[in-house]
């Protein structure tokens, strides 16, 4: 599916967007800085604004897009599931660690849903939202849970040997009440 977050950006737009998604990609959040993105598209860092409004803008559009491969993940993974909450931390698990540096941008600080393009980050809740039957404190429980531990996952945090398929499996059962 393309994009909608890219298609309302110019062409250039579109191209600083990709760039900036590659540095992020290979080097993390802490390589994002407007100056080494002028010189990947081979620009002046001041004509980047001229495309890019700032640095916050350029993270916010990162992150829209972000959300909306999520959305779009998301939605696959449930579509037919006979247990949707495990399709779905399978799904949320797998992004994270598929795309560790973008996971971390879109998660490590304050969210600027001013920012945002509008709808994005309601259409990748909104499967989790379903499966938890429209309960919103319960679908936060479980992204809180599935966001610690894949958190803990990417920063090695775990000591070595913990069978964390296991983990993942009690904590859902510990949400369904499971024994």
């Amino acid at each position: 599916m393309a994009s909608q977050v890219l298609s309302r950006l110019t062409p250039r737009a579109r191209e600083i967007v990709q760039a900036a998604r590659e540095l992020l990609e290979r080097e993390g959040p802490e390589a994002l800085s407007m100056r080494r993105l002028a010189d990947r598209v081979g620009i002046r860092a001041a004509s980047l604004y001229e495309h890019v409004r700032d640095k916050q803008a350029l993270e916010a559009t990162l992150i829209s897009v972000g959300f909306e491969e999520q959305a779009e993940l998301f939605a696959r993974a449930v579509d037919g599931a006979a247990d949707p909450i495990a399709a779905l931390t399978v799904a949320y698990r797998d992004f994270a660690h598929r795309r560790p540096n973008l996971y971390r941008l879109m998660t490590e600080r304050a969210l600027r849903r001013d920012l945002l393009t509008p709808g994005v980050e309601e259409a990748a809740a909104k499967p989790l939202l379903d499966a938890t039957g429209g309960d919103r404190e319960h679908a936060r429980a479980l992204w809180a849970f599935a966001h610690g531990m894949v958190i803990l996952e990417l920063y090695e945090r775990f000591p070595p040997g913990a069978d964390l398929d296991d983990t993942w499996r009690r904590g859902l059962e510990a949400f369904r009440g499971d024994r």
